[in-house]
């Protein structure tokens, strides 16, 4: 099979949606996904969807939460962990969207990578989530699984980013990361991976080459 057949395979294997899939599906607000995003940081889905829901349940635009009290904040978001540093920046981010772009979220990825605290993977997911502009994000997931898969082998995620867009035809790019998310949710677990119902048993080398290598290394700190 090729990347692409492999990506359908694990397509028709995978069940539910991200956090971030239900957000465009039902809103498609960039600035509500651009918030969760940040606010996912380190944290599960489950706790970013209550943190999100939380926060936009009070307030809705930028200039609401640039306005709002930082206590406040601070207790809306508590569920995602961090939240003290999370709620400075969310904050500094919505003054910023409210008063340099008027209330709307840049579509461009070097504008969104200099807002405060947005990094490579948090700007992918709003060209991909809010705007369905091709990009891969990566998080631990789309990290993880490719090498797994013996796909790349990488290290870093800016390395991972650079290789799948090298064998993923970019008409691909938007599913990767819902696709690997959901799969490594479900059925490619960092730990103890359901490789019996895994659809790809029979063609997955299981190279656990450069986890094992992370994980030493983490020891040794």
């Amino acid at each position: 099979m090729n990347y692409v057949e492999i990506l359908d395979e694990i397509e028709n294997t995978i069940e539910g949606e991200t956090h971030l899939d239900q957000l465009a599906k039902k809103r498609n607000d960039p600035f509500q996904i651009l918030i969760s995003t940040i606010l996912s940081a380190r944290t599960r889905d489950s706790s970013t969807e209550e943190a999100t829901k939380s926060l936009f349940s009070r307030y809705k635009t930028p200039r609401e939460i640039s306005n709002a009290n930082i206590e406040i904040l601070e207790n809306l978001i508590h569920k995602s962990g961090f939240y003290k540093v999370k709620a400075a920046r969310i904050k500094e981010v919505s003054r910023i969207i409210s008063e340099d772009y008027r209330g709307e979220v840049p579509r461009d990825f070097n504008e969104l990578v200099s807002l405060p605290g947005v990094g490579a993977k948090t700007a992918n997911c709003v060209l991909v989530y809010a705007f369905n502009i091709p990009a891969i994000p990566v998080d631990t997931h789309v990290h993880r699984i490719p090498n797994r898969l013996g796909w790349i082998k990488t290290i870093k995620p800016e390395q991972t980013e650079k290789k799948l867009k090298e064998i993923i035809p970019k008409s691909h790019w938007i599913r990767v990361n819902r696709l690997f998310v959901r799969f490594g949710q479900e059925i490619c677990l960092p730990i103890h991976p359901k490789c019996d119902i895994c659809p790809l048993n029979a063609i997955c080398p299981k190279d656990f080459t450069i986890e094992l290598a992370m994980k030493s290394k983490r020891k040794k700190k």
